[in-house]
């Protein structure tokens, strides 16, 4: 008997080495990447990621912020738990390749009455103790097929927080920059509410010389209400993005953030960008695809490994009563080796097959629709700066001459050469000009950081919650 034991474990041993060596693999895909442009349109350089991008921008406050929201925002905390939750299901698959064991244990009290005078009962109690495994021979390599699936899940999962975090940083800094823009747009309205309001007493004065018409006075009253109109409108914008950026952070909306700078930050040089091919390990979404890809494929080998035949071995152990006291001595195993193949299912394994395919090439054409978006991101970033650069340095030569027309029409209006109309025109129009110049240097720096955005990089390396 045990003869026969041994050499059905050895032929079933024989047939698991023979055929876990030859397991299924991944189909040959084509190119994923596509193709991709030897260097930006604008820029070439060597990539540096040695640091947050966030820190070259001088701000101690900015640093601040963006620390504070990498430690408490809640969506990034979601995304560190959906990553422990891949974690545990690759766990889960991988646990597949190594046999179970259970334990089982039971107790029958058998107790029956005697036929004596005192009417008496005697019981019997019998107990059973065992243990049992099961294992299934990976002959194709359907289990580490699945494993190696969750793995990279688990990769591409890690990737998803890493973006989130760039996003959220990203996202900080917008805000932030616009919180600055707002607070020097409502300093601004309040000095050109005292210029306009000095602009009214002067014609007031010449209006009581009988030296300008009420028109003029009028005119004047309609700018001076027009300014003072904005700046709630601006003061709400502020406390807008405050709300925005307290959530952010993971506070109440109304919580103190400490916001005490006033000036924008400035935009030096262009960093160092690399080459668009460094984006598909530079931008952890292009890996989160990459992973999500290769992790498809190695589902379609566990599902064409699944259409094969299966061995399953089950080994018990039990122990009863009479065995405990030999309990090392005397025992009792049984093995059994089941051999399960499909004969027939309705076609419900070979549809598996062509879903996980299917699949397989739709995470191809988005880990290549992935690629391309990123370059175009960095190539828009690039364009929009360079193009935003010289719109503010034309905006700039306008406002100036703009402010010598308005000096010349007033000096005209007090000489008396001409009416308030020019005087007029010529205020709004450099009122608009300043107003808007401070908008498209906001704009400018958050062009600068959707090019950070774009760039990704290997920063936070291991975010989560703490």
């Amino acid at each position: 008997m045990k003869n026969g034991y041994r050499y059905r474990l050895f032929l079933l041993l024989g047939v698991w080495i023979l055929f876990s060596c030859s397991p299924f693999k991944p189909a040959v895909m084509p190119d994923a990447a596509g193709e991709i442009p030897d260097a930006y349109a604008l820029y070439e350089g060597e990539a540096d990621y040695a640091s947050p991008w966030w820190e070259s921008m001088g701000s101690a406050e900015l640093n601040r912020l963006i620390s504070a929201a990498l430690s408490d925002n809640f969506t990034l905390k979601e995304a560190w738990f959906r990553l422990q939750q891949a974690r545990s299901l690759a766990v889960q698959a991988g646990a597949e390749r190594y046999p179970d064991l259970s334990a089982s244990g039971a107790i029958e009290l058998d107790r029956r009455r005697t036929e004596n005078t005192f009417g008496s009962s005697i019981g019997e109690e019998n107990y059973a103790l065992g243990l049992v495994s099961n294992y299934e021979l990976d002959l194709w390599g359907r289990i580490r097929s699945q494993q190696r699936a969750a793995l990279l899940t688990v990769d591409a999962t890690q990737a998803d927080l890493q973006t989130a975090s760039i996003t959220l940083a990203a996202e900080v800094a917008d805000r932030w920059v616009r919180i600055l823009a707002q607070q020097r747009q409502k300093q601004l309205l309040e000095k050109q509410l005292a210029n306009n309001l000095i602009f009214l007493e002067l014609i007031e004065l010449r209006f009581r010389k009988a030296m300008v018409s009420a028109l003029d006075v009028y005119q004047q009253k309609q700018v001076v209400e027009n300014v003072r109109a904005q700046i709630p409108l601006v003061e709400a914008e502020t406390q807008l993005l405050i709300h925005e950026l307290a959530v952010l952070l993971g506070r109440p909306p109304r919580a103190d953030l400490g916001l005490k700078q006033m000036n924008m930050p400035a935009v030096g040089q262009l960093p160092a960008l690399g080459l668009p091919a460094d984006l598909l390990a530079n931008r952890p979404d292009v890996r989160a695809a990459g992973m999500r890809l290769k992790a498809a494929e190695w589902q379609v080998a566990a599902a064409r490994a699944n259409r094969l035949p299966a061995i399953r071995l089950t080994a018990g152990a039990q122990y009863g009563r009479s065995e405990l006291d030999l309990l090392f001595n005397t025992w009792l195993l049984s093995l059994a080796a089941n051999l399960t193949a499909p004969i027939f299912d309705g076609g419900r394994r070979a549809a598996e097959v062509d879903r996980t395919q299917a699949l397989a090439d739709e995470n191809l054409w988005t880990y290549r629709q992935a690629v391309l978006t990123a370059i175009k991101e960095v190539e828009d970033a690039l364009e929009s700066e360079t193009s935003q650069l010289e719109h503010i340095q034309r905006l700039i030569a306008v406002k100036d001459a703009a402010q010598k027309g308005l000096q010349e029409a007033i000096g005209r209006y007090r000489s008396g050469l001409s009416d308030y109309l020019p005087v007029l025109t010529q205020l709004l129009v450099v009122q608009d000009l300043e107003r808007d110049l401070i908008s498209q240097q906001a704009l400018l720096i958050l062009y600068r950081i959707g090019l950070y955005r774009a760039l990704g990089g290997d920063w936070p390396a291991d975010a989560g919650p703490h």
